[in-house]
């Protein structure tokens, strides 16, 4: 499988339960993944809810850990994950590109305990620009249940 698809990867460099979601690029969830630890990840691509839209300005709070993104195309916000729930302590700023870039195709790594439980998150952006890669931020994920995170990439 490409990276492309909806499916589970096991090409010797992810884990066997590995979950790569559809319209994530290959690049990105290679990236993601060769990123991440030894636990099972979902790896999600950011959709707009607003127009279906797949590129984004982010910000992002570093400190305190979290994200929120805004579509290109029609200027809709969302919250990545929990970073609602502590963003009026966050000082965010805009996520940029080392080639002066700001717009991003968005993935969100959700890594799992053995037991299934979100344990981290994880926020990846390919630039739109150059294709450049990278994590602009991640958080620990220290309660349950967290199945609804999983909706909020």
């Amino acid at each position: 499988m490409d990276g492309a698809g909806s499916g589970v990867w096991n090409d010797g460099s992810v884990h066997v339960d590995d979950q790569v979601g559809q319209g994530v690029s290959a690049d990105l969830a290679a990236f993601l993944r060769n990123a991440d630890d030894d636990r099972p990840v979902k790896i999600v691509s950011s959709v707009c809810g607003e127009c279906g839209g797949r590129v984004f300005v982010v910000l992002v709070d570093d400190v305190e850990g979290g994200a929120e993104r805004v579509c290109t195309g029609c200027g809709g916000r969302a919250f990545i994950a929990d970073s609602a729930e502590f963003w009026g302590e966050a000082d965010p700023g805009e996520a940029g590109c080392p080639c002066g870039g700001g717009e991003f195709e968005t993935a969100v790594t959700f890594s799992l305990a053995a037991d299934g439980p979100v344990r981290w998150v994880t926020v990846g952006l390919r630039c739109e620009q150059d294709g450049l890669c990278g994590i602009y931020v991640d958080w620990k994920i220290d309660y349950g249940p967290t199945d609804h995170l999983l909706a909020l990439a």
